[in-house]
């Protein structure tokens, strides 16, 4: 059976450093953080004071606002980028066939703030007895934001919502790739949604020791690569791809951002949440995104990093590249884009694959912000081109975006020049 080429028709963006792709670009090249105080919840008692939120996000732009309050953050953000999407790829409803079209999404979390809202409530009112929203089942499950999506453009393709922790929406991305390329779909809305910077997600990932308590200076916070650096910080947001079958788009003359060539998976089977100390299931999910590609080491010009400033993850992963690229790792660029829109969670590998995919377009390398001298970590190889606090324009033939999540659960991508 020959397999269908994929390629990426349609982007859409609602994130920390930009509420649609232009604006997220520009401010990713330019090396902006999204780092500032928490808005969305009286921090003072928190050990984190501090997230990457989305900013002057208006729901009524994409949504009506009665319908809105039937749902969740997550969902609003993965609406909000879908439709961006859609409208970017151009593609004319009333000639596709609708049946063959789907909405794939990664969540990792789901309607954390919705179940916080609701069980609030109840916990402040029990003595009268339990009184929740007929929409809290429908608002906070991780699959609904899908649902709504194909709901609202008459989609009836595959639809499902992918959860793998960090990973979920690279695991999206991954099957939407599959059903295309296996001639089960002609194009599919492919991304990812989280909303977890509320008292649950910060006290948590807190708890854990996770997140950065950097509060004196949030926007310097997320340092990948950095030996001073003390956990991620955390993001919300979502993103959409239009992924679609080669042929399919060039027929109604669509523009092709780049191609979806690979796409690999692996675990760790190590530990809950730290990664393998060497690297073995990033070394293996690089590994098998590159032959699933069918090309050489050679031909990655750039690497998306999870890169999410940690103490552990940081190490593991180059230790990983090192490992697969050889001599080769010095010839490419790593970058952490995490260090300006901090870690989404289960929307991270949408939003890290659209940046992978811009670079592409683009030729242009973003940087891991700040790192400075002096502030090099024993472990890590300094003669990496770790594409340090500006961005580098180089030829991109062919890129790869990486993903681990919590469980030992990695996904990687590969997107090259069409």
């Amino acid at each position: 059976m020959e397999l269908k080429r994929v390629v990426v028709t349609g982007l859409g963006a609602i994130t920390p450093v930009g509420n649609n792709v232009p604006e997220m670009w520009n401010n990713i090249v330019n090396g902006v953080s999204g780092a500032a105080p928490i808005t969305h919840f009286d921090t003072e008692k928190f050990k984190t004071k501090f997230a990457c939120e989305v900013k002057g996000f208006n729901v009524a732009d994409y949504i009506d606002p009665k319908e809105a309050r039937k749902m969740d953050l997550y969902s609003q953000y993965a609406i909000a980028a879908a439709k961006q999407a859609m409208a970017d790829s151009k593609m004319d409803l009333e000639k596709v066939n609708l049946d063959r079209i789907g909405v794939i999404y990664g969540v990792g979390i789901g309607g954390l703030r919705t179940f916080e809202e609701e069980y609030g409530y109840y916990e402040r009112t029990k003595e009268n007895g339990p009184k929740f929203n007929p929409f809290f089942i429908p608002k906070m499950i991780s699959d609904i934001s899908v649902g709504h999506i194909s709901i609202m453009f008459g989609l009836r393709g595959p639809n499902f919502v992918t959860t793998s922790a960090c990973a979920s929406s690279t695991n999206a991305l991954i099957d939407a790739f599959n059903y295309i390329r296996l001639g089960k779909a002609d194009a599919i809305i492919a991304g990812g949604a989280e909303a977890a910077i509320t008292v649950g997600g910060v006290a948590g990932f807190s708890a854990m020791r996770a997140i950065s308590t950097r509060n004196d200076d949030p926007q310097s916070a997320s340092r990948p690569f950095s030996k001073s650096r003390d956990g991620f910080v955390l993001g919300e947001g979502g993103a959409a791809l239009i992924l679609e079958e080669y042929e399919h788009a060039v027929a109604r003359g669509a523009h092709i951002y780049a191609e979806m060539v690979g796409g690999g998976l692996s675990a760790d089977a190590h530990h809950m949440t730290a990664p393998h100390p060497e690297g073995h299931g990033a070394y293996m999910v690089m590994k098998n995104a590159v032959e699933d590609a069918e090309l050489s080491i050679n031909d990655i010009d750039y690497i998306n990093v999870h890169g999410t400033s940690t103490p552990l993850g940081d190490i593991s992963e180059v230790k990983a590249i090192k490992k697969l690229f050889g001599d080769h790792a010095y010839e490419l660029n790593i970058s952490s884009t995490k260090s300006m829109t901090g870690h989404l969670l289960g929307a991270a590998g949408a939003v890290e694959a659209m940046l992978t995919v811009l670079a592409v377009a683009n030729d242009t390398v973003p940087p891991t912000i700040n790192f400075h001298e002096g502030d090099e970590d024993p472990e890590i190889d300094y003669k990496l081109n770790l594409t340090f606090n500006k961005a580098q324009k180089r030829p991109i033939r062919a890129a790869l975006s990486n993903t681990f999540g919590f469980g030992g659960h990695n996904a990687s991508v590969i997107f090259k020049k069409i």
